[in-house]
């Protein structure tokens, strides 16, 4: 059975248009990665976990925020890796600039016997779709297509 992971495409409205709120990994390995990179907050779901329950958890690990509000399914979405991403949107307000995120251990430098503490989201950022989608995973950017398709239609 594939990886499951659950997430939040949280989004606002600046000025008339939509915005979505998109994460950068943190970490040596994406430092100097910005279009492709970013992703909606999301990880895996844990054993007997609610779907819904995975994904706010998610948000409030790598975020450092509680997200309240109607939550709209969008789906399932398989990533090149065979794993599954289910998602949902919900209209919320984040301050990025105040980000609190989980962290994680790492050996770094590789082979050095070192470890070394990193954030797991090192910044969060507003988007217009367009710029998004440049912005997002290559398999994720089927969820931001879904919700401008549902967004566009209300």
């Amino acid at each position: 059975m594939p990886q499951r992971s659950a997430g939040l495409l949280i989004h606002r409205h600046s000025s008339g248009l939509a915005e979505v709120l998109l994460v950068h990994p943190g970490g040596p390995f994406w430092t100097k990665k910005d279009d492709g990179a970013w992703s909606i907050p999301k990880g895996l779901i844990d054993e007997n976990e609610d779907e819904l329950a995975a994904a706010r958890r998610e948000v409030r690990e790598e975020l450092g925020v509680e997200i309240i509000g109607t939550f709209v399914p969008l789906g399932e979405f398989k990533q090149p890796s065979g794993k599954v991403v289910i998602a949902w949107s919900v209209e919320a307000n984040v301050r990025v600039e105040a980000i609190i995120s989980n962290t994680f251990e790492m050996e770094w430098p590789p082979k050095s016997g070192s470890m070394k503490e990193f954030p797991e989201v090192d910044r969060a950022g507003w988007f217009e779709l367009p710029q998004a989608e440049r912005k997002i995973l290559k398999g994720q950017r089927a969820i931001l297509l879904e919700f401008a398709r549902r967004h566009v239609a209300e």
